[in-house]
């Protein structure tokens, strides 16, 4: 499989840290030693999960080498939908004129991304598809509650596309060399240890510590496994993409790796948390910058919970 073409967008909105210190007392010292955060991106009253996914497929199919009438399979991931049945898959199906394409969207939080590219690779695997775009997309604010001093500051908003298909394309793509993802609902607090239930409250994380513990070894742990399957080591990889929760998870997934801080792409500074497009975000903003035959990886770890990991070689 080869990623032919990324695009991603960010809200224009940029709320500091002083924000919160203002309505419920944590000051820019204490969110940035905790999480790394000192600005996060929120969507306008006039923009959504939808308009946001478009958005980054519009960025997605600029200078695409082939007409976008031969996608054949559409993959919206989020966990924060504008509508849970307009969905963003949907919406790019129509908006688009994608009308010879298959189209569903699915959730596993923040590993939803790797998730969906797993699923193309099985589609095409089955000769049901050839050509894919995954678009994954969250609107966080719309869901979470500035004044909770628990997570409230760590959320921004985003949206990221990529066009993925089975057989190489231009001398620039991006082969993927290996996708493995991991069900783990049965571990810790598992459900409980982040959750959205949109009939009885928003977007919470009543489970921190727990999330954090999980995020680390699992990230950790994946990105091992997937070096280890393509008998590669740790100090092949050119550059670690890894979910951009807690700027903690990732020191410690760094130093669990003893990886070369360099390697490692953080935008969780600038952003927040952007859920499930975060780390694919990082992959669309440097790949022009990252030097050929680099070995990337892209490490995840979703509340409920789920990981996964994605190994990548630019060409």
């Amino acid at each position: 499989m080869f990623i032919v073409s990324l695009g991603h967008y960010l809200p224009e909105i940029i709320v500091p840290n002083e924000y919160f210190e203002k309505i419920n007392g944590l000051t820019n010292d204490w969110i940035v030693a905790r999480t790394g955060i000192q600005t996060r991106r929120r969507a306008s009253k006039d923009e959504n999960t939808n308009t946001m996914a478009l958005e980054a497929v519009k960025m997605a199919f600029n200078g695409l080498p082939f007409a976008i009438e031969e996608i054949d399979l559409i993959i919206g991931a989020t966990y924060t939908p504008f509508d849970t049945i307009g969905t963003i898959s949907v919406m790019a199906q129509r908006h688009f004129k994608l009308n010879n394409a298959i189209n569903f969207t699915v959730s596993s939080a923040c590993s939803s991304f790797v998730n969906a590219a797993e699923i193309a690779e099985g589609l095409f695997a089955s000769g049901k598809a050839t050509k894919a775009l995954i678009i994954a997309a969250d609107h966080n604010t719309g869901y979470s509650d500035d004044t909770n001093q628990v997570s409230g500051h760590l959320w921004g908003d985003a949206a990221v596309a990529a066009v993925i298909t089975k057989e190489k394309q231009t001398d620039h793509d991006i082969e993927i060399l290996k996708i493995i993802t991991r069900g783990l609902g049965h571990i810790g607090q598992g459900p409980d240890g982040v959750n959205l239930k949109p009939l009885n409250g928003g977007l919470i994380m009543p489970h921190g510590r727990d999330v954090f513990i999980h995020a680390c070894n699992y990230m950790a742990e994946l990105t091992r496994e997937i070096v280890a399957s393509q008998q590669m080591t740790i100090d092949q990889i050119n550059y670690l993409i890894p979910h951009q929760a807690n700027i903690r998870i990732i020191n410690n997934v760094a130093e669990q790796l003893n990886i070369d801080p360099s390697k490692i792409i953080i935008n969780i500074d600038k952003y927040g948390n952007t859920g499930s497009a975060s780390s694919a975000i990082g992959l669309s903003q440097n790949i022009h910058s990252m030097a050929a035959n680099a070995t990337i990886v892209i490490t995840v770890f979703g509340g409920g919970y789920s990981a996964g990991a994605m190994l990548l070689k630019k060409y």
